[in-house]
């Protein structure tokens, strides 16, 4: 198993910016992905990015160009940079750490973006 810890939400108006980070127990090359999800109240989980140990990365369209998923290795920690805010990204932000037959998941970090 892995432990993930995230922090960086908070509030923001819109077109702000906010950096997320997700740290997580062991190394990012054993871990299959690391993901990033949101949830908004009254609305399912929804995927927002990935990137895998490999360094490919993926994310939903309705954050393409304005979210980018990074990582620094030696830190065994994955970021979600998070621009051009809208109020529609509020949601609680989890990391994800894919490790092939069991998903962990992260205490999550609220998002909240006023108009």
């Amino acid at each position: 198993q892995v432990q993930l810890v995230e922090s960086g939400g908070g509030l923001v108006q819109t077109g702000g910016s906010l950096r997320l980070s997700c740290a997580a127990s062991r190394s990012l090359f054993s871990i299959n992905a690391m993901e990033w999800y949101r949830q908004a109240p009254g609305k399912q989980r929804e995927f927002v990015a990935r990137m895998t140990s490999r360094g490919s990365t993926s994310y939903v369209s309705s954050v393409e160009g304005r979210f980018t998923i990074s990582r620094d290795t030696a830190k065994n920690t994955v970021y979600l940079q998070m621009n051009s805010l809208k109020p529609e990204d509020t949601a609680v932000y989890y990391c994800n750490a894919d490790l092939g037959q069991l998903v962990q998941r992260g205490q999550g970090t609220q998002v909240t973006v006023s108009s």
